[in-house]
């Protein structure tokens, strides 16, 4: 059975194909137009398609749009209610459900030759469950969706058991975490439904002590769920605009709000886990992509096992959608479902742009001894990541041991000064230097790091003592464990910094072209683009190209 999934209504437009249960390619549609998120989250843009995405897929797949058995769309509108009766401020949403009424159509135009009557609608958070409790390595689980809306709830707790989904609680709008916390991003002058990890951030520089009183308007029944609905963060705090700087109050603002969602979030899953009672937890949602609650959950909560999806956002409802509809799906893969490109291929770039470029014996160690002279570097290896992090596809690597090199690469990518950046180990060295849920392969939890090793690696060591930590099997990334390998005969630590690879505002780069312009604007020493290097000095200095 072939089926392409499609996320298009709210944000992270995204495509992604699966055959016979397998998941083939899954894409956001931001990696191929290179605007941010794809688009804005607003019912005018809500009739935009992943076009360019699902044509990748399929092409990749080697179908047609008349060879698909379905296409599946993740939001029904027959399920929705006139946003007014929802409690909700938003005269346009008939406009979005119009769009998505007539989705079918939109994809038979952009996509010649599908048939509409293929098009199915599957709800919301079923594909965002199925995202998780399919995907997941995990066949029998609990699964805990929460985002912002869906078609009329703001979250769904339920089971997977012989792969059937079964329901146990929703939570009715207007009460939504979700919401809640994009409406703090505003507030706070980040961009709303883009920005939240900047506030999950900036809470680690603030005390919660507005908790007691947030409490009031945000809090957990008991039941499975929970109230959180017009909450007044005036009373609190006086907004931000946008580039202004943060104050003490903004901060505890942050880290009240961080603190009560992860109260409600506890209560959720000790409720689920009395309702189901599996061994392990999936989750999904935009709120699922807030790594130090997950970690909260891991540490406090009663499940052994705790398994989020790598793009737990509304891309990631492209795949669930596919795989809810699929028989036999199978888990999913890793993260790694995008764009690739050949060693000719890459080759044809590099001889194409006019740049110098060698192709050492080994791009590893290259690297490696790049890094030890603490310079930056871009690595563009495989097959692009699929979700928000960077995991050793298309980063930006730099030297933990220099504290310098958190504000180095702030400025490298014009981010705020607060921002962490993240490590990458080796999962066979991992305990030896953090706390925390492991092996983490997919930068979705955070983890305290060892006292002794603090100082040795302080680039990645966030204000509270954290890092945000990816761990590397040998077995599923041999390149990126090799270079973190001979970084470490180099230096003696076993650790990379690892951000994504993108300046502020800009997706993360996907295509050689992407590369070769983000390393032509940024200060970047080494670009590591498959197997070959070039370096700035001898790419800006010589006018000619030329290859080793």
């Amino acid at each position: 059975m072939r089926i392409l999934g499609i996320n298009a209504l709210f944000h992270d437009p995204a495509a992604a194909l699966v055959v016979d249960g397998r998941t083939v390619a899954a894409a956001e549609e931001e990696r191929f137009s290179r605007r941010k998120h794809g688009k804005r989250p607003l019912p005018f843009s809500a009739w935009e398609l992943p076009e360019l995405s699902a044509r990748w897929c399929l092409e990749y797949g080697g179908l047609r749009p008349d060879q698909l058995d379905a296409v599946t769309y993740s939001f029904d509108p027959a399920l929705a209610h006139p946003a007014a009766e929802q409690g909700l401020d938003d005269p346009w949403d008939p406009l979005r459900l119009e769009y998505a009424r007539r989705a079918p159509e939109f994809l038979a135009e952009a996509l010649p030759g599908l048939d509409p009557e293929r098009v199915v609608f599957v709800p919301h958070h079923v594909a965002h469950a199925a995202s998780a409790g399919v995907a997941s390595p995990h066949p029998d689980n609990d699964v805990l969706v929460l985002d912002g809306r869906g078609e009329s709830a703001s979250h769904l707790a339920g089971r997977y058991r012989d792969g059937k989904l079964d329901p146990l609680r929703t939570q009715a709008l207007p009460d939504s975490l979700g919401l809640v916390y994009e409406e703090l991003t505003q507030y706070l002058g980040f961009l709303r439904s883009s920005d939240e990890y900047k506030v999950m951030a900036l809470a680690s520089y603030g005390t919660p002590r507005f908790l007691d009183r947030l409490r009031e308007q945000v809090h957990a029944t008991g039941d499975g769920g929970f109230r959180a609905h017009g909450v007044d963060f005036a009373a609190f705090a006086p907004p931000r605009a946008p580039g202004e700087p943060w104050t003490r109050d903004h901060a505890d603002l942050a880290a009240s709000t961080q603190a009560v969602l992860e109260e409600v979030l506890l209560d959720l899953v000790h409720w689920l886990h009395r309702e189901a009672g599996g061994d392990a937890l999936t989750m999904a949602g935009g709120v699922a992509l807030n790594c130090v609650a997950n970690s909260k959950i891991a540490a406090r909560g009663p499940y052994r096992h705790v398994w989020v999806q790598p793009a737990a956002g509304d891309a990631g409802t492209a795949l669930g959608g596919a795989l809810h509809l699929a028989e036999d799906p199978e888990r999913m893969p890793g993260a790694d479902l995008g764009r690739g490109w050949s060693d000719e291929e890459l080759r044809t770039w590099l001889e194409t742009a006019g740049v110098p470029y060698e192709r050492p014996d080994d791009i590893a160690g290259t690297v490696a001894e790049e890094l030890a002279r603490d310079g930056v570097v871009a690595w563009f290896q495989g097959r692009s990541e699929y979700g928000p992090r960077a995991l050793g596809h298309r980063s930006l690597l730099a030297h933990p041991g220099r504290a310098e090199n958190l504000e180095r690469l702030n400025h490298v990518k014009g981010r705020e000064e607060f921002r962490p950046v993240a490590p990458m180990v080796l999962a066979e060295r991992a305990a030896d230097l953090f706390t925390g849920p492991l092996p983490s392969p997919y930068m979705l939890f955070v983890h305290d790091v060892a006292e002794e090793w603090r100082a040795r690696i302080p680039a990645v060591v966030h204000v509270d003592g954290t890092a945000r930590i990816q761990t590397v099997d040998a077995r599923e990334e041999p390149l990126v464990a090799r270079m973190l390998a001979a970084f470490e005969r180099r230096t003696g630590l076993p650790v990379v910094v690892n951000t994504s690879l993108n300046t502020a505002g800009r997706p993360m780069v996907d295509d050689p072209r992407d590369a070769l312009e983000c390393f032509g604007s940024a200060p970047v020493d080494l670009l590591a683009i498959g197997p070959y290097a070039v370096r700035r000095g001898r790419a800006y200095a010589d006018p000619g190209s030329a290859a080793v």
